[in-house]
């Protein structure tokens, strides 16, 4: 079992949440092979939208995947998306900040936000339990 997290949007997470999907670099099929049956996932949301959107700085959702198959859908006729089926968690979404000092994949606390660049990354099961345990606290 591997934790990993996935760079998203809010609105694009919630969109995968309700199809009980995910989906990595705006549908690209090389991150999800890298993804594997009970391997859990993550979202980070650096804002509300993708275009346009509000910054968010926000750890927004846990999915945990449910198979090995790799699928590809059409949602226009120039977006033909890859996914995984997934298992979304209930759970709370917590801001960023009051973890980054804790974080071992941030290496750099001042510019913490590069690693979001690489999109879908592998974490240690260290930062996976830390994140993990705060999105699943009581409110």
């Amino acid at each position: 079992m591997k934790y990993w997290i996935n760079t998203v949007s809010k609105e694009h997470v919630l969109i995968g949440k309700r199809g009980e999907f995910v989906q990595a670099g705006h549908g690209k099929q090389a991150p999800l092979k890298r993804l594997r049956k009970d391997d859990y996932v993550i979202y980070y949301s650096p804002k509300t939208a993708f275009d346009g959107g509000e910054p968010l700085r926000a750890f927004t959702a846990v999915a945990k995947i449910k198979d090995e198959n790799i699928y590809q859908v059409e949602m226009s006729g120039d977006f033909k998306p890859f996914r995984r089926d997934a298992a979304y968690e209930k759970c709370k979404e917590i801001k960023i900040e009051p973890l980054i000092e804790k974080l071992e994949f941030i290496k750099n606390k001042k510019s913490w936000g590069f690693k979001f660049r690489f999109g879908l990354f592998e974490i240690n099961e260290h930062d996976f339990r830390l994140i993990h345990n705060k999105m699943k606290a009581k409110r």
